[in-house]
C-alpha cells in the first residue's frame, strides 16, 4: 500500500485564533465599510486575505534573525542576501527594498516615463498602479485561455506572442520593457511555461527591449514547470529557476512570498549602469544601498528563505495544500479558476452569482458573504482592484471577477481548508437568496481597493 502524503515539516509553535459569532461579524464588517482590509486581525478566524508576509518562518530562519548584522553600511547580512541572489537567481547586482512595491517604485523611477507602454501578462495591482501613476500604460498580452475559468490549460500565465509582437511593432520606442509576472497572480496564480519565457526573450532581442520579471512567486512557477512541461521532470527546482532567470535582464521581488519572510524585497539586474541609476532612487526612497529599508536580521532570514523556498519537498507540501482546497471546492460544484494555482484558489464570482450586476462588485460581495458565514477573510480580484480608467475615470470591469483565497505558507492545516470549503458550500446552496451587491461610498484616486469604503447597493 502506498503511504499517504504528509507535510515536510512539523509544528513547533502555535498561535491561538478566536471564533466569533455571526452577529459579531455582521457588526464588524459594517463598521469596516464592507472592506475586508479594514477588519482587525482578531476579528478574523481563517485569514486568506494574502500569502504576502503571512507565512511561518522556519527554525533556521529564526536562527538567522538572531545573528543579523545591524550595521548601517556593509552589514554581513547584506552579503548573505547578495550571495543567495547570485547563487539561486544568477544576478550580479541587486538592491534591497522593504517590499515588492518599493522595488517597483525604485526600478520604475528609472525605466518608466509619461506615455510609455509596458506590455506584460495581467499586471498586478501595484505594478499597474506604479505604471499608471507615471502616466504610462500597462497593456495586457495574456493568452485568451486564461480568461476561461473552466478550461484546464497548464500555463494560463503565458504571454500571447501575437499580442506581444503587435504591441512591439505598433508602439515601437514607446515600449520600454516587457514585464512577466511569475506566477501570474491576476489570472489566478497561473504559471508561465519555460517555452513562453524563451519566446518573450526572443521577441525582446528582436526588438531591442529589456525583460523584467515580477518574481514574487518564481519558485512556485518553477514547480509547475517541473510538473507540467515536457523535458523538466528530472530537473531540480534550482536548475529550472536558473534557466527561467537567464531570460530576464532585471527583476523585482516581494520576498514576502517565495522567500517566506514577513517583510522584505529587492531589485536584481545584470546591468551595472541600471544598478547605478536605481541606487540613487533606492537611497532617496528606501535607505542606503546595503540595507534599503530592511533590518539586517530580515536580510539574513530572507537569504535563508530563498534556499528553503526552492526546495522541492517544501514546494510540494505548500502547493498540495492549495490544490487540496481547490479540489474540495470543485467536488462541491463551486466554480473556480482551473487548473488550481500555486498560492491561492480563485473562485469565479461571475459564475457564483450570475444574477448580480457587474456594477455591484460581485467578487467583493462574495468575499463579504464568506466572512459573514465563517469568519474567513479572502480578497477581491475584480472590478474594485481593476480601478478606474486613468483617462475616462470610468470603472474598469475585467474579464475575470475572482475572489482569491490566498493560503499562507506553513500556517494552516487541512482542517482549516475544510472549514473554508463547507462555508462556501453553504453560501453556494443559498446563492439565489443573495440579491444585493455593493456600491462605493468613498475611494482613493489610485489602488482604491485597499482603503475603499462600501455600502450595500
Amino acid at each position: 500500500m502506498e503511504l499517504p502524503f504528509a507535510e515536510s515539516y512539523k509544528i513547533k509553535m502555535v498561535e491561538t485564533i478566536r471564533r466569533s459569532t455571526r452577529e459579531e461579524r455582521e457588526q464588524w464588517i459594517k463598521e469596516a465599510s464592507y472592506n475586508l482590509f479594514r477588519l482587525k486581525s482578531d476579528q478574523v478566524f481563517i485569514d486568506l486575505l494574502t500569502d504576502s508576509g503571512t507565512g511561518a518562518m522556519s527554525d533556521k530562519q529564526w536562527s538567522e534573525m538572531m545573528t543579523g548584522d545591524e550595521s548601517y553600511a556593509g552589514a554581513s547580512s547584506y552579503f548573505k542576501m547578495k550571495n543567495a541572489i547570485s547563487d539561486i537567481l544568477g544576478f550580479e547586482y541587486f538592491l534591497p527594498t522593504h517590499q515588492g512595491r518599493a522595488a517597483e517604485n525604485v526600478l520604475f523611477s528609472v525605466l518608466v516615463r509619461e506615455g510609455d507602454i509596458i506590455p506584460g501578462n495581467s499586471h498586478f495591482d501595484t505594478t499597474k498602479g506604479h505604471i499608471e501613476f507615471r502616466k504610462a500604460f500597462a497593456v495586457d498580452c495574456t493568452i485568451d485561455e486564461a480568461f476561461d475559468t473552466t478550461l484546464d490549460h497548464p500555463f494560463k500565465g503565458n504571454i500571447d506572442p501575437v499580442k506581444l509582437e503587435k504591441v512591439l511593432v505598433e508602439q515601437g520606442d514607446r515600449v520600454k520593457f516587457i514585464i512577466v509576472t511569475v506566477t501570474c497572480n491576476s489570472s489566478g496564480g497561473q504559471p508561465v511555461s519555460m517555452e513562453n519565457l524563451r519566446m518573450v526573450r526572443h521577441l525582446a532581442n528582436k526588438f531591442g527591449k529589456q525583460v523584467v520579471f515580477d518574481a514574487a512567486r518564481f519558485a512556485e512557477n518553477a514547480y509547475f514547470i517541473k510538473k507540467r512541461e515536457a523535458g523538466y521532470a528530472d530537473k531540480t527546482i534550482r536548475a529550472i529557476v536558473g534557466e527561467m532567470f537567464s531570460y530576464a535582464d532585471a527583476m523585482t521581488m516581494s520576498a514576502k512570498k517565495d522567500a517566506i519572510v514577513n517583510m522584505g524585497g529587492f531589485i536584481a539586474m545584470r546591468s551595472h549602469d541600471l544598478h547605478q541609476k536605481a541606487s540613487v532612487f533606492n537611497i532617496m526612497f528606501e535607505g542606503y544601498i546595503t540595507y534599503g529599508g530592511m533590518s539586517g536580521r530580515d536580510m539574513s532570514a530572507l537569504a535563508r528563505g530563498l534556499y528553503e523556498g526552492t526546495e522541492f519537498d517544501y514546494l510540494d507540501s505548500r502547493i498540495r495544500q492549495v490544490t487540496y482546497l481547490g479540489h474540495q471546492l470543485m467536488d462541491l460544484g463551486i466554480p473556480v479558476q482551473q487548473p488550481i494555482g500555486g498560492h491561492a484558489v480563485f473562485v469565479d464570482a461571475k459564475r457564483f452569482f450570475p444574477h448580480l450586476p457587474k456594477e455591484g462588485f460581485v467578487a467583493q460581495t462574495l468575499a463579504v458573504q464568506l466572512y459573514l458565514e465563517a469568519g474567513v477573510r479572502g480578497v477581491e480580484i475584480g472590478a474594485l482592484l481593476a480601478d478606474r480608467d486613468p483617462v475616462s475615470r470610468e470603472n474598469r470591469y475585467p474579464a475575470l471577477e475572482l475572489m482569491r483565497l490566498a493560503i499562507p505558507r506553513r500556517v494552516y492545516t487541512n482542517n482549516h481548508m475544510d472549514v473554508v470549503a463547507v462555508a462556501l458550500k453553504n453560501i453556494w446552496d443559498r446563492r439565489d437568496e443573495i440579491t444585493r451587491g455593493l456600491r462605493i461610498v468613498s475611494e482613493a484616486p489610485i489602488m482604491r481597493h485597499f482603503t475603499v469604503e462600501l455600502d450595500l447597493a
